[in-house]
């Protein structure tokens, strides 16, 4: 009776927390949304209330004008090519520390682990200096092979990971059936590997999407400003009217947010296969 007792405070304690936890995510994203269908006025009488009346025009004013569609298109094209670039190479480096035996392997591989270690903040500014010397400065090349670069440790132990998981002899078979080791690869360890794939991928994207400072050190073209940015100048512009900044963040997030709820069930998924088979 008393461990039935214990599980149910426990379960009470864990609830609570989850409540708290979660009025902490939401009521900053209510306000923001609520926020942006107001105008200053109700923001400094009614901060927290209903708007009376609506401004819908917040919303359509930004939507109809090219200074949040073209950052948008940026983030996306620098996010899916950073991934495509990161995953590709990082699926090679990762099966060939997880199938092949070579001198020095596990040596090489924790180098790549240390660089987990390695904030990115250090960098900045030798990494200014190279893509000044090699021209790639306001070019989306100046993002997408670093963000890359720093990606490459998490995303070759996750897949190392998984790839270690997969029997030798389904690698057998395939080569007496003719495969060769990179024909493996391509057409039975990558279809295999697709929960982690899928992990990685929702990773990589994420954090090129919230990448702030290197965007805002390679990018001086506002052509080519990425949506983080495009929110720092925004506020810049219109820092007497908070609530068109209110409209312009919160349209600012519904696309990380949008792919963030379709990917969910693959990140966990994938998270959680690594963890079962690790």
């Amino acid at each position: 009776m008393s461990a039935r007792t214990d599980t149910k405070v426990r379960n009470v304690w864990l609830h609570i927390i989850a409540i708290f936890v979660g009025a902490g995510v939401i009521v900053p994203v209510a306000f923001g949304v609520l926020g942006g269908f107001k105008d200053n006025g109700q923001l400094s009488t009614n901060p927290f209330g209903l708007p009376d009346p609506w401004v819908p025009e917040n919303y359509t004013g930004i939507l109809s004008s090219s200074g949040f569609w073209r950052p948008l298109f940026n983030s996306t094209l620098i996010a899916v090519a950073t991934t495509v670039l990161l995953v590709l190479v990082a699926a090679m480096a990762a099966y060939v520390f997880a199938r092949f035996n070579f001198r020095g392997r596990e040596f090489y591989y924790t180098i790549f682990a240390a660089g987990l270690m390695f904030p990115f903040a250090v960098a900045i500014l030798p990494l200014f200096v190279l893509l000044r010397e090699l021209s790639l400065l306001n070019s989306p090349l100046g993002v997408i092979l670093p963000q890359a670069a720093f990606g490459l440790p998490v995303t070759i132990i996750i897949l190392r990971a998984f790839f270690r998981t997969v029997p030798g002899e389904v690698e057998e078979a395939a080569i007496l059936d003719g495969c060769t080791p990179f024909g493996f690869f391509w057409r039975i360890l990558l279809p295999m590997a697709r929960p982690a794939l899928a992990t990685v991928s929702v990773l990589a994207i994420v954090n090129s999407w919230n990448n702030f400072m290197l965007p805002l050190v390679v990018f001086t073209d506002p052509a080519w400003w990425t949506l983080p940015i495009g929110v720092q100048q925004f506020q810049g512009q219109y820092a007497s009217d908070t609530a068109r900044v209110l409209a312009y963040v919160v349209l600012a997030m519904v696309p990380a947010l949008a792919f963030y709820s379709m990917a969910e069930r693959q990140l966990v998924g994938g998270l959680a296969s690594g963890a079962t088979k690790g």
